[in-house]
Parts: C-alpha cells; sequence; structure tokens
C-alpha cells in the first residue's frame, strides 16, 4: 500500500496514472516525478518495493507543493483578492466566472441553472 502525501495510490493503476490522484500533480508532473526517481513508468503501484515508494515519496514531498498545503495557497489568495476588493475578488463573492467567460448563455451552474425564456406575447384572457 503506497502511500504519499497523505493518499492511498491506487495499487493496479500504472505509477504515472497512480500519481495523478495527488492534488496538484498532473500527468506532466507524474512523469517528471517518476523519471527524476529513476523507475519505469509502466511499472503498477503493488510492484513497487520499500525503496523505490521512498523515492518517490522524497521527490513528490520535498520538491512540490501538493495536497493541504496547495489547498490553503489557494484559499489564501482567492482570500486576499477579495480582501483588497478588486474585479476578480468580487467575481468569487458572487460565484461568478473570473476569468472573463460570458454569463449570458453559460455559467449555468454557477447561477443556478435559472433558465427564463420568453413567451409568445400573448396573455391568457382570463375569465371574469
Amino acid at each position: 500500500m503506497a502511500r504519499i502525501a497523505g493518499v492511498v495510490l491506487p495499487q493496479n493503476k500504472r505509477l504515472v496514472i497512480a500519481l495523478t490522484y495527488i492534488y496538484g500533480i498532473g500527468p506532466t508532473r507524474a512523469s517528471l516525478i517518476v523519471k527524476a526517481a529513476g523507475i519505469s513508468p509502466d511499472i503498477r503501484v503493488k510492484d513497487l518495493d520499500d525503496e523505490q515508494e521512498k523515492k518517490l515519496r522524497d521527490e513528490v514531498e520535498k520538491k512540490y507543493r501538493v495536497e493541504g498545503e496547495l489547498r490553503r495557497e489557494r484559499l489564501s489568495n482567492i482570500k486576499r483578492l477579495k480582501e483588497i476588493g478588486c474585479y476578480r475578488g468580487s467575481r468569487h463573492v458572487k460565484a461568478l466566472p473570473v476569468r472573463g467567460q460570458r454569463t449570458k448563455s453559460n455559467s449555468r451552474s454557477v447561477r443556478g441553472n435559472v433558465r427564463k425564456t420568453m413567451g409568445s406575447g400573448k396573455r391568457k384572457l382570463e375569465k371574469t
């Protein structure tokens, strides 16, 4: 059972794929880590010996900011934007897209999936 940065890696996956289960490590960084550790990228996690596991753990935890530390940094950056009152911070506060995306036709999940459609213009007459 390989445990790196507090994450238990899946046993039957290739090492490069299994490393992407760690928050902050994508496919490119995973292949760089495996290459730096000198381990074959095609080896399965269950086939790792203790020495290889230790090399991987040292490589990930000492050279990269991952998991909790990375999450805290992201949250503090967003908090800073909100506190200084900049445009990006105000978009975070309102839970709207931050990076210039349009909101008229997209970002439905963010706005609560409210679909307002226009009627035909005719109102039904009420019988009185």
